[in-house]
């Protein structure tokens, strides 16, 4: 099979797929990479700044949807990998702030004007 068969084959498949470009299966894990960016600009932030219930969700629930993605029909592997490194992103928050040793001390911390 030439590349240029194969490219078709890909192209059939990313607009006729049932996971292609056409589908909620193609632009929801697209527009979750949101997620991640923002998971990775809080390795800026000190870890007193980042919040431990936000990133328990982030990261059962990142984990969590990574299992359903696999066991759904079609199976979606952009959905499993977007939904793994949102979970490693929260999971990688949480061990900042244990590493800290302020895991559970969500203090408020003044805004500065």
């Amino acid at each position: 099979m030439s590349f240029s068969q194969k490219f078709a084959s890909f192209r059939h498949y990313l607009w006729h797929g049932e996971a292609g470009i056409r589908t909620v299966h193609f632009w929801a894990p697209v527009f979750k990479w949101g997620l991640v960016i923002a998971g990775l600009s809080d390795l800026k932030k000190p870890p007193e700044l980042v919040s431990t219930n936000q990133n328990i969700a982030l990261a059962v629930t990142g984990f969590i949807w990574s299992r359903y993605s696999t066991q759904i029909i079609p199976k979606n592997w952009g959905l499993f990998a977007v939904n793994f490194f949102v979970g490693c992103t929260g999971l990688y928050q949480l061990i900042r702030k244990y590493n800290a040793g302020i895991l559970f001390d969500d203090k408020k911390v003044p805004v500065k004007e």
